[in-house]
C-alpha cells in the first residue's frame, strides 16, 4: 500500500497542490524585460478575479458547455446503438466490428486531427470538392462550423471507447433474463428498451461522466486545427486559454487559476450529473 500512496502523492496530489499554490501567487519582474530578477508574493484571489473577468476565458467556457451538451449526447446515443446492434442475436462478425469501431481511439488526438484536417481544407478535401460539384458549398473551418468540425473528430475518436464500456455491461446480463423475455414474446426492440437499456444504466452514467471531464479538457484538436482555421483563437477553449496565459504571456498565476477553475467545473458538473441520475433511480 505504501508504494501506491507514494506514487499517488507524487503524481496526483503534488501537481494539484502546486497548481493551487501558484494560483494564489503574484510574480513581479524587475527591469524592462524582467532581466533584473523576479520576486513572488501572495496575491489572494487576484488571479481568480482576473481569470473570471477575462471575456475570452468566459466565452471559451460557454463554447465548451454548448459543445458538451451536443457532442456528448450524440456520442453516447451512437455508442449505445452500436453496442446494442453488436450484441444482438443477429449480429454478424461482432468481434471484427468491435475492433473496427474501437480503432480510432488508438490513434492519438493530434494525428486524428491532422488526418481530418485534410478533409476539412477547401481545395484539398476530395469530399468538399464533390459537394461543390453538386452545388453544395461547405467550409468546415468557418467560424460558424469549426466547433462542430472539432465535435466530429472527438465523436469519431471516442464513440468506440464508450461503446466497449456499454458492451461490457451488456455481457454481464444473465442469459436467463433474455430467455425469459423471449418466452414472454418480447422482440429485439422490446428487449432493448425494457431489459438492456435499464441494466446498462451504470455504464451509461460512467461513460457520460468520463465524457464531461474529457470535454472540459478539450485541447489537442482545436490547437492543431488552429493552423488551418483562423476562426480558432488562442482562448477558444478553457485549456487553450490557460496554455496561452502560461506560455504566451508567462502569467503562471492566472494560468493556474484558470486550470483550477476548469478542474472545479469538471468536479461540479460530474457531481450534478451523478446527483440527477441517482435522484432518478429513487
Amino acid at each position: 500500500m505504501a508504494p501506491f500512496l507514494l506514487l499517488f502523492a507524487l503524481t496526483f496530489v503534488a501537481p494539484v497542490l502546486y497548481a493551487v499554490g501558484q494560483s494564489f501567487t503574484r510574480v513581479t519582474r524587475e527591469g524592462l524585460f524582467g532581466q533584473a530578477g523576479a520576486s513572488s508574493g501572495f496575491a489572494g484571489f487576484e488571479n481568480y478575479a482576473r481569470a473570471l473577468s477575462d471575456g475570452g476565458f468566459a466565452a471559451s467556457v460557454g463554447r465548451v458547455l454548448l459543445f458538451g451538451v451536443v457532442q456528448v449526447t450524440v456520442m453516447i446515443v451512437a455508442a449505445t446503438v452500436l453496442a446494442l446492434l453488436l450484441e444482438s442475436a443477429s449480429a454478424r462478425w461482432p468481434g471484427f466490428f468491435r475492433t473496427a469501431y474501437f480503432l480510432p481511439y488508438g490513434i492519438p488526438g493530434v494525428i486524428a486531427t491532422i488526418l481530418w484536417s485534410f478533409l476539412y481544407v477547401p481545395g484539398i478535401s476530395p469530399v468538399l470538392g464533390l459537394l461543390a460539384a453538386v452545388g453544395i458549398d461547405l467550409d468546415p473551418l468557418a467560424p460558424s462550423t469549426v466547433l462542430w468540425s472539432i465535435a466530429n473528430i472527438v465523436t469519431w475518436a471516442y464513440t468506440g471507447y464508450n461503446m466497449l464500456i456499454i458492451v461490457a455491461q451488456l455481457k454481464s446480463i444473465p442469459k436467463e433474463l433474455y430467455e425469459a423475455a423471449r418466452v414472454d414474446g418480447a422482440g429485439p426492440l422490446r428487449i432493448a428498451r425494457s431489459l438492456q437499456l435499464p441494466l446498462v444504466r451504470p455504464a451509461l452514467v460512467l461513460a457520460t461522466v468520463f465524457s464531461i471531464i474529457g470535454t472540459l479538457q478539450l485541447f489537442a484538436e482545436p490547437q492543431v486545427l488552429q493552423a488551418v482555421s483562423p476562426a480558432i483563437s488562442n482562448d477558444y477553449t478553457p485549456n487553450l486559454a490557460a496554455y496561452n496565459s502560461a506560455f504566451n504571456y508567462n502569467d503562471y498565476g492566472v494560468a493556474s487559476a484558470q486550470a483550477v477553475l476548469i478542474a472545479l467545473a469538471a468536479f461540479v458538473l460530474s457531481a450534478v450529473f451523478l446527483g440527477l441520475t441517482n435522484r432518478g433511480r429513487r
